[in-house]
């Protein structure tokens, strides 16, 4: 359960995404490699000047960016994972500190300027002087965009990638380009398919199985669509992802379900991220306690916020810290 001021702030903030995306849900919305120690960003294997292409127009970064300011959802984490340390960044799960889970604890040499998530200081951002703002994984607003782009490079949202639905790879591999770090960049997600591997070996039984990923809030449950970075984590497992949350979903990255429409939580594995609530409430509804597949033993709701962060932040780091606690408590629910 969510029993500390700190951990409320840290769902609080995570909600906050969903009103900046116009949605209903929001995240609760080990890298391969340790992370350098080295300030600035350096050009490993690429020359500049290169050009990245996104949602919002083609970006030009002319030199080796050597001050950083990471403002997307995890785009720190990932150039922390490549051996860039940003002089600036967004903290989107209020972790505190550094701004960075458990898993990229002690990353930073030195820490960054926190800028805030949904309204950030231009005129803070403006101070840190930066060579190139990363904004990947983000809502993709046009205004927020062009008021970054008057102080700095900005890589965007990758084509679909709005409302924060940037995947883990479009994000890796644009924030590696622009930082002059293509080869780091593939090892991480090279590193990340060998441990998504490893745990489908270890876990055959997955494959095929159905899993619904949902959230509870104190407007009630959603559910997140097959391509929420949530849902993805499962797929990449071997589990399916029921038709029927997207059709409801469209084109947003989560459904709100009414009380009627609560049996689209059930499937061989039901996960529940409840949000500004404790999990206790979430187990308790009674509605939710006649979904067949939380009936019949097999739901987990996530009481432990670092996990339920993990699941949620999508970044290699996080997701290989997740690999390693999750997939057998996912085996012991399936039964």
């Amino acid at each position: 359960m969510i029993r500390s001021s700190s951990r409320l702030r840290r769902v609080l903030t995570a909600a906050g995404a969903v009103v900046a995306a116009s949605l209903v849900l929001a995240g609760c919305a080990s890298g391969s490699g340790s992370p350098s120690s080295s300030s600035s960003a350096g050009s490993s294997d690429g020359a500049f000047p290169v050009s990245i292409t996104t949602a919002l127009g083609t970006t030009t970064i002319k030199s080796a960016p050597k001050r950083v300011v990471a403002l997307g959802w995890g785009d720190a984490e990932t150039a922390l994972e490549l051996g860039v340390q940003p002089v600036g960044a967004s903290d989107w799960l209020a972790f505190g500190g550094d701004g960075v889970g458990p898993w990229l604890k002690g990353a930073y040499k030195k820490s960054p300027k926190i800028i805030q998530t949904l309204e950030p200081s231009y005129e803070d951002i403006l101070k840190l002087k930066p060579d190139v703002i990363l904004d990947v994984k983000s809502s993709g607003d046009k205004d927020r965009y062009a008021k970054l782009s008057a102080i700095a490079p900005t890589v965007a949202i990758p084509k679909g990638g709005e409302n924060y639905l940037a995947s883990t790879t479009q994000q890796t591999t644009m924030i590696a380009k622009a930082l002059g770090k293509e080869a780091e960049g593939k090892k991480l997600l090279s590193g990340l398919d060998d441990a998504y591997a490893a745990a489908r070996k270890a876990h055959p039984e997955f494959e095929g199985k159905s899993a619904v990923v949902g959230a509870y809030t104190s407007d009630g449950f959603g559910a997140y669509a097959s391509t929420d970075s949530r849902s993805t984590f499962m797929r990449n497992l071997g589990f399916t992802i029921p038709k029927a949350i997207d059709e409801q979903a469209g084109k947003a990255f989560s459904v709100h379900l009414s009380d009627e429409n609560l049996d689209l939580l059930n499937a061989d594995l039901t996960l529940i991220l409840p949000i500004y609530v404790d999990a206790s409430k979430a187990e308790a509804d009674p509605l939710f306690q006649k979904v067949p597949s939380v009936e019949a033993g097999h739901a987990i709701v996530f009481d432990d916020p670092d996990v339920s962060s993990a699941f949620s932040m999508g970044t290699t780091a996080a997701i290989e810290w997740a690999l390693k606690r999750l997939p057998d408590e996912f085996a012991a629910k399936l039964g």
